[in-house]
């Protein structure tokens, strides 16, 4: 299935149904007076989260949300229907924006998170509802009002306790794969990963946390270079960065030079991102070069106030202990910055806020 995480969508609710004018006109009723029911209510736009939505695919296929108006009102008391609502299911973690206004509308960050995008309009009023004792006979009725419409971008920010960083080929699909149940695509090329994919990590009962393998970055990537543009929005919610390096025969590839392009990057993209727990792990143990070089890297790193960690993926060497850390790091960062996930943003309680 194709990954889309941003598109525009046009929403519409439904209009509200006209009143009715009508009288009753029964042989043996002579003074029926009037039986024009009132319209329906129109149909709500609502957006709710679902956890086997991946991606936003079909809204980019059908970017037209409209929900069916109210029924009419009719004689003989009958009033219209009021319009079922369109509910529209997307990935948890997506953001809604109105275009005109720049309001975030909604943020869905729970499963079965609900937001109404646009409220429908309120059925008119038949004249039943207009007899008084000075005016028995009305000859009036209200028409539906117009359902409220908006143009919303609809974000994609992919939930995860970890997010994996690190240039092409450092190994972050590897280590994923290694420590969850995660399946993502592993070769010897830059951009292999073109989505983001999400493990769960079960270290026992009550322990677990999310981690999410962000594609490849390189430098410029905030500028739009290479797939970073598309997914440094990926890690903003993240409790933790692990930032992989690892040697690389490319030319002008250095696992600190990597580290410090990138972390410019981050903060290119957002210093609140940059300004997030780090990890610095050194991947691919297992291959002879890299473990020869490890302790000078570990020199190099340490002048700069940062602790290289060792792994490799494919062995199992150091990946226990690395978890362990990163599970205590994400315990501590999340106990002490709880708004991370927020719970007091739309979006995030049982009952739907309006979208107004």
């Amino acid at each position: 299935m194709q990954f889309i995480d941003e598109v525009t969508v046009e929403v519409r609710a439904g209009d509200g149904g006209d009143g009715c004018v009508a009288f009753r006109r029964e042989r043996y009723r002579p003074r029926g007076g009037p039986s024009g029911g009132d319209g329906g209510d129109g149909g709500d736009v609502v957006l709710e989260a679902a956890e086997n939505v991946r991606t936003l695919l079909q809204l980019s296929l059908a970017p037209r949300l409209e929900a069916p108006r109210g029924q009419h009102g009719q004689g003989n008391d009958r009033f219209g229907r009021n319009a079922e609502p369109l509910v529209v299911r997307v990935p948890v973690g997506t953001v809604a924006t109105d275009l005109a206004t720049g309001q975030i509308l909604a943020d869905l960050r729970s499963p079965g998170a609900r937001v109404v995008l646009a409220r429908g309009g309120r059925g008119g009023r038949g004249n039943m509802s207009f007899a008084t004792p000075g005016n028995r006979s009305p000859h009036k009725a209200e028409p539906g009002a117009p359902g409220e419409e908006r143009r919303v971008r609809l974000e994609l920010k992919v939930l995860a306790d970890v997010g994996l960083l690190g240039f092409p080929n450092t190994g972050k699909s590897t280590l994923i794969r290694a420590v969850s149940r995660a399946r993502p695509k592993v070769a010897p090329y830059p951009f292999t990963t073109l989505t983001p994919h999400v493990g769960v990590v079960t270290l026992g009962p009550e322990r677990t946390f999310v981690v999410a393998d962000i594609p490849g970055l390189i430098p410029g990537a905030a500028r739009g270079a290479g797939l970073g543009f598309r997914f440094l929005r990926h890690v903003e919610r993240t409790a933790v960065l692990l930032h992989l390096v690892t040697l690389d025969p490319a030319p002008g590839r250095k696992p600190l030079a990597d580290y410090d392009a990138l972390n410019a990057e981050l903060r290119a993209y957002s210093a609140a991102l940059a300004a997030k727990p780090q990890l610095a792990v050194l991947t691919k143990l297992d291959l002879p070069d890299v473990r020869a070089a490890r302790p000078r890297l570990e020199r190099s790193f340490a002048r700069r106030g940062v602790e290289l960690l060792a792994v490799s993926a494919a062995t199992g060497e150091g990946v226990s202990d690395l978890l362990l850390r990163v599970e205590a790091l994400v315990r501590r960062t999340r106990a002490a910055r709880p708004a991370d996930y927020g719970d007091d943003v739309p979006g995030n309680n049982d009952s739907p806020p309006s979208a107004e």
